[in-house]
C-alpha cells in the first residue's frame, strides 16, 4: 500500500472540501435571499396597507369635521330670517370666520384628499361663502365702493392745469364675481387702457371685484379679504397679500401677481401668475397659463402680510392642480413654470 498516494490524496481533500459543500452553500444563498426579499414585500405590503388605513382614517375624520362645521354654519345662516339687524350682523360675523378657519382646514387637508372628494368639499365650501355672500346683501345692504379711474387723457389735461379737476368714472361693479359678496366692496368694471391704484385704507379687509377690463394697469395695496377677476384681457394686475380667495375667470393675455391662501382659475389662456399661494392652486378650462414666484413690493408689504394672516415661508406656487388633467405621474400641458430668464423683476409703481 502506497502511503504516500493515500497522504496526497488526504491533502487534496482538505484544501478542496467536500464537493457538495459549495453547492449547498449557495442553495443556502438563494434561500436566504429569497427570504429577504419575501420579507421585504411583506414589509412594503404592510406599509402600503397601513398608509391606506391612515388616509381612509384621516378622510372620515376629514369629512366628520368638515360636515359638523358646515352643518354649524349653515344654522347660522338659517337663523338669521326674521331677526333684527344688530343679531343678523352678529351671526354673519360669526358665520364668516367660521366659514374662512372651514377653508383653512380644507387647504392643510388637500395632501389626503383625492381629487374628486377635494371637488366635492371645494363645491361645498363655495356654496357656503355664496349663501353667507346673498343674507348679508338681503338683510345688510350696504353703498357699494368705486375705484376712481384716471384715463390717459386725464392725466395730461392735469399736468398741463394744476387748477382743473381730476376726470375721474366711479364704477360700480354691481355684478358678484363666482356668486360672492361681501358686506363692504370695491370695484370696478368695463374700462379700456387706464390706470386703477387702490390704497390700503380704501380696500384693506373688503371684497375687490374686477370685471370687463382691457389694457389696465391696476395696482392694489393693502389686504383684500377677496379677489375676484372676471373678463380680463392684456392687463397687468398687481395686488397686496389677500386673506383669502383669489378667483380668476375670463382672463386673458395678461400678467396677474397676488399672494393668497388659495387660487382659483377657469377658462384663462396666455397668462402669467406671478404667485404666493399657502394651500395649492387650481386651474380649470385653462391654456397657456404660467406661473412664477410673486415678486412684486411696495413700502407696506410687510405690514399687509401681517393684516392678511399669510405664511410667507409657505409659497405652494408651482404646486396646480388641474382639474381638466388627472393622468397621474404626467404632466399637465395647461400650465408651465415661467423660466427664470424670463420673469418679470422691474415692476412699474
Amino acid at each position: 500500500m502506497d502511503w504516500r498516494n493515500m497522504e496526497g490524496d488526504g491533502d487534496v481533500n482538505v484544501e478542496a472540501g467536500f464537493p457538495g459543500d459549495s453547492a449547498a452553500a449557495k442553495i443556502q444563498e438563494r434561500l436566504q435571499k429569497r427570504h429577504q426579499m419575501r420579507t421585504a414585500d411583506a414589509e412594503r405590503r404592510r406599509e402600503v396597507k397601513e398608509s391606506h388605513a391612515v388616509a381612509e382614517e384621516k378622510g372620515e375624520y376629514f369629512y366628520s369635521a368638515f360636515n359638523a362645521e358646515r352643518a354649524s354654519i349653515e344654522e347660522l345662516l338659517t337663523s338669521c330670517a326674521g331677526a333684527d339687524a344688530a343679531a343678523v350682523a352678529q351671526r354673519l360675523e360669526e358665520a364668516t370666520a367660521k366659514t374662512l378657519q372651514l377653508q383653512r382646514f380644507l387647504n392643510d387637508s388637500t395632501l389626503f384628499l383625492t381629487q374628486y372628494d377635494l371637488r366635492q368639499a371645494q363645491a361645498a365650501l363655495q356654496k357656503l361663502q355664496t349663501s353667507l355672500a346673498e343674507i348679508r346683501e338681503e338683510c345688510l345692504p350696504k353703498k357699494k365702493f368705486a375705484f376712481r379711474a384716471r384715463t390717459k387723457a386725464a392725466d395730461k389735461a392735469s399736468a398741463s392745469d394744476a387748477s382743473s379737476p381730476d376726470a375721474a368714472t366711479p364704477t360700480d361693479s354691481g355684478s358678484r364675481v363666482d356668486g360672492s359678496a361681501a358686506s363692504e366692496q370695491c370695484g370696478s368694471s368695463n374700462m379700456d387702457s387706464v390706470r386703477l391704484t387702490k390704497t390700503a385704507e380704501e380696500i384693506q379687509k373688503q371684497d375687490v371685484l374686477l370685471s370687463h377690463l382691457t389694457n389696465c394697469k391696476v395696482r392694489l395695496l393693502g389686504s383684500p379679504s377677496t379677489l375676484h377677476l372676471k373678463h380680463i384681457d392684456g392687463c397687468e394686475i398687481l395686488c397686496g397679500p389677500v386673506t383669502s380667495s383669489v378667483f380668476v375667470d375670463q382672463c386673458r393675455n395678461s400678467i396677474l401677481a397676488f399672494p393668497c391662501q388659495q387660487l382659483r382659475t377657469h377658462n384663462t389662456t396666455d397668462t402669467q401668475v406671478y404667485l404666493h399661494v399657502t394651500s395649492r392652486a387650481i386651474i380649470e378650462d385653462c391654456r397657456g397659463v404660467s406661473f412664477a414666484p410673486f415678486s412684486w413690493s411696495y413700502p407696506t408689504l410687510d405690514e399687509d402680510f401681517a393684516v392678511s394672516g399669510l405664511d410667507r415661508d409657505r409659497n405652494n406656487w408651482n404646486q396646480v392642480d388641474d382639474f381638466n388633467w388627472l393622468a397621474a405621474g404626467t404632466p399637465s400641458p395647461n400650465w408651465t413654470v415661467i423660466p427664470e430668464a424670463d420673469r418679470k423683476t422691474n415692476w412699474e409703481p
